[in-house]
């Protein structure tokens, strides 16, 4: 199993060089998709459970270009700019290539040997919203590295994957629990619990809206705010972890059995304890009573907090589908909506 990182660049191993190296590859390419949280944000940082769900209709390209001559000392490479397609949400500035996918890529020419390499163009195009919590980093981190995996032949291993990811991740949010890493690359529902990934069972098909509230969140800043709150009341964070835990077995039962009433019961909780915390705003708030107003069996804010995204579950597409569409008449700036598929991990 992949084991929780800290962030260091420890799990990944080659053994020397990856394999023969074509000097006549010029070019890789990789992709990922977005992600929402179900429940156990934030106390997954601390160990505890955490359950997300792939949203594939948000995705994320990275091409990588081997460029330039040979250039001596520390500015042997340069990137060119990091491009996603405008919609309010730059990441973080236009041509600009975040710090920690600078440091994953050094660490890939690194790993392969590749010292040589001059310049890197790097094009990463993506239609998830940056600040939302729906994953816009890790996506970008996962698709740069399969990119960075295919120009350089590394072969990587999905433990190896999920480390690269992590040196992004950390290098943004700080601390970084790695359910974004892992399921920003599944296909089906990913759960978290003490730094070991698995596939929960779900009992029966559900859909789910995710609405943004207009206002981008902050993971970076909410993960400080709580380590100083817990730091300064450890009881409080005793029972923050607690029920967080139990509201997402009980959530995890309620999705194996297909009751989909009790897994909505479970989510709208889990919003009352994360709103206690002072994570969620007066827009999250108002649309997570939206969507309880129209049909939602159950809603709540996802990701890191202090603004982004809610998560709301339905049991058809047609309920779905309507309750997107009344989220976009009650201020929500976009929505989107997925399917949680039945099935057992095989």
């Amino acid at each position: 199993m992949i084991q929780q990182q800290s962030g260091a660049f420890s799990a990944v191993q080659l053994p020397g060089f990856p394999g023969p190296y074509d000097p006549g590859l010029r070019s890789g390419a990789g992709g990922a998709h977005g992600k929402a949280i179900l429940l156990g944000e934030h106390a997954v940082v601390y160990g505890a459970p955490a359950v997300a769900v792939p949203l594939p209709a948000l995705t994320c390209t990275a091409n990588v270009t081997l460029t330039g001559e040979p250039i001596a000392g520390e500015a042997r490479r340069h990137y060119t700019p990091f491009s996603i397609p405008a919609d309010g949400a730059a990441f973080p500035a236009t041509g600009v290539l975040p710090p920690g996918l600078c440091l994953l890529i050094d660490t890939a020419l690194r790993q392969a040997r590749r010292l040589d390499v001059p310049g890197v163009d790097v094009l990463v195009e993506s239609n998830i919203p940056f600040g939302r919590g729906l994953g816009s980093s890790a996506a970008c981190a996962r698709a740069l590295i399969h990119a960075l995996d295919h120009l350089l032949q590394l072969r990587l291993t999905a433990a190896e994957v999920f480390d690269y990811v992590q040196i992004a991740e950390t290098a943004a949010h700080g601390r970084a629990s790695g359910i974004d890493s892992l399921a920003t690359g599944s296909t089906r529902p990913v759960l978290l619990s003490d730094g070991c990934p698995s596939t929960p069972p779900v009992g029966t098909q559900a859909w789910i809206v995710v609405a943004d509230s207009g206002s981008p969140g902050d993971t970076k800043q909410a993960v400080g705010m709580l380590r100083a709150i817990f730091n300064e009341h450890p009881r409080c964070r005793e029972e923050f972890l607690a029920r967080s835990t139990s509201l997402t077995n009980q959530a995890l039962r309620a999705l194996e059995q297909g009751q989909l009433e009790m897994l909505g019961r479970q989510l709208t909780d889990c919003h009352a304890l994360l709103a206690k915390l002072q994570l969620s705003t007066d827009g999250v708030d108002d649309l997570v009573d939206a969507a309880l107003a129209h049909g939602a069996l159950g809603a709540k804010m996802t990701g890191g907090g202090l603004g982004g995204c809610i998560i709301a579950l339905a049991d058809t597409a047609a309920a779905a589908d309507a309750l997107a569409a009344r989220l976009d008449e009650r201020d929500a700036v976009r929505t989107w909506t997925a399917r949680i598929e039945s099935g057992r991990p095989g």
